[in-house]
């Protein structure tokens, strides 16, 4: 049972400096999650063309979004107990290449139902890079190095979805399938990282070490309610972290175009700077919480300050939300940006906190309950905007959803032991 396991038999007595080795896993996990949002982000950042080319509506659109999250979340909980069982060396590429030949194939989608299949297994696959990488970086980090991993890990999705409007603008000629050749060529690059991968990652590199997590009893009543309680409040803080981020990166192009009337090729641009934006965010606040630890800040409270700052950022949304298309929007988009990413490396940092053998095991189950509960909101959101015919409205509430996280984690987090600052590292 999970509750076998608690952040109190997660230890670091040590304190060990990362290798250089180290972080070239941590970058290759990088590249990983770029390809995933790329695979993920060439959907979106083409929405409006490949609506008109298969005749679909905002609904359709949004139905697409829960397919996906569906498979998503069956995915994750699948992944999660495969990477407890087999380790992460051999099924993060067995992911990576599912993802990448079901993105190939999306290039070949000709009706609706062909490119909801298409996002279904993508959605399947995609789920394996959280549950893969987190494991990973748990066995390869100290605590003190969790939240700067995370979000070298994480920055990954920024980089790709800056990648991807570039790779469509630079595949774009007029025609009306010019929107298939992205899927392809993104699709077919899947199969380098697998190659780089089993080349680098030697097969002891991600053993499971004592230190992590030693073999103990039966946890007791105390430590298991401590387990259940910190994991029900990681589940309100996946959700609504989650919902604001995905609001913007599968809405957004579609709001700034066909509400706010930016052109294609002012969108795509726009999609570069925002994206550079939640990269900046994502990899600052993890040196955020390593520098505030090495000044004497206890890792929780440094945690909860980094995650307070976005929480306001993405509530700039109300302000957004009334403003005309212009600078002060694209200005306020940017904030938020950096905002709704910057809360992913404190999120996995907490959920490393709870289980060491069970890591996969605990993603999935996180991830399960995110993406069963974003595969209801897609239809109904577009179905909304479809009456109304405004983005805004959404998006004025997407962007206060992570104020709700912070109060779970801020008044209901049960630390234990007094969490005592770790010393620095040279």
């Amino acid at each position: 049972m999970l509750t076998n396991e608690t952040a109190a038999t997660i230890a670091d007595p040590d304190d060990r400096a990362a290798t250089t080795r180290t972080w070239g896993i941590c970058l290759m996990m990088l590249l990983a999650t770029m390809l995933n949002y790329m695979d993920r982000q060439t959907l979106s950042q083409q929405a409006t063309d490949i609506s008109r080319a298969l005749h679909l509506d905002n609904k359709q659109y949004g139905l697409l979004e829960s397919g996906f999250g569906r498979a998503f979340a069956i995915g994750g909980v699948v992944a999660g107990l495969a990477v407890d069982r087999m380790g992460p060396r051999w099924l993060y590429p067995i992911v990576l290449l599912g993802w990448s030949m079901a993105g190939f194939a999306t290039g070949w989608a000709s009706t609706y139902q062909q490119l909801w299949y298409g996002r279904v297994v993508l959605g399947f696959f995609e789920a394996g890079q959280w549950p893969c990488a987190l494991v990973t970086a748990q066995r390869l980090l100290s605590r003190r190095d969790r939240a700067l991993g995370n979000s070298l890990i994480q920055s990954g999705a920024s980089l790709g979805a800056i990648a991807t409007p570039m790779v469509v603008l630079a595949m774009s000629t007029g025609d009306p399938d010019d929107w298939r050749l992205p899927f392809r060529v993104i699709g077919a690059i899947g199969l380098l990282w697998v190659v780089a991968w089993l080349i680098l990652v030697r097969p002891g590199d991600l053993a499971l070490r004592e230190e992590i997590a030693p073999s103990s009893p039966a946890a007791s009543p105390r430590l298991q309610g401590s387990f259940v309680r910190r994991l029900l409040i990681l589940i309100v803080v996946v959700t609504v972290i989650n919902l604001c981020f995905h609001f913007f990166r599968a809405w957004m192009p579609k709001m700034l175009r066909e509400e706010y009337h930016f052109s294609n090729r002012t969108v795509q641009q726009f999609s570069v700077a925002y994206y550079l934006a939640t990269d900046a965010g994502c990899l600052a606040i993890g040196f955020l919480v390593r520098w505030l630890a090495n000044r004497g800040w206890s890792i929780h409270g440094a945690r909860i300050s980094a995650f307070a700052a976005c929480c306001l950022l993405t509530a700039l949304s109300t302000v957004a939300a009334m403003v005309p298309g212009s600078w002060m929007l694209m200005a306020l988009l940017l904030l938020i940006g950096f905002g709704s990413l910057g809360q992913f490396p404190v999120y996995y940092a907490f959920t490393q906190e709870l289980s060491a053998r069970r890591m996969g095991n605990v993603t999935g189950i996180l991830g399960f309950a995110f993406w069963m509960i974003y595969s209801l909101v897609g239809g109904p959101i577009g179905r909304w905007i479809d009456h109304t015919g405004a983005f805004s409205q959404v998006m004025f509430g997407a962007g206060l959803l992570p104020l709700v996280g912070l109060l779970a984690v801020g008044l209901f987090w049960d630390r234990g032991e007094p969490d005592k600052p770790e010393r620095a590292t040279s």
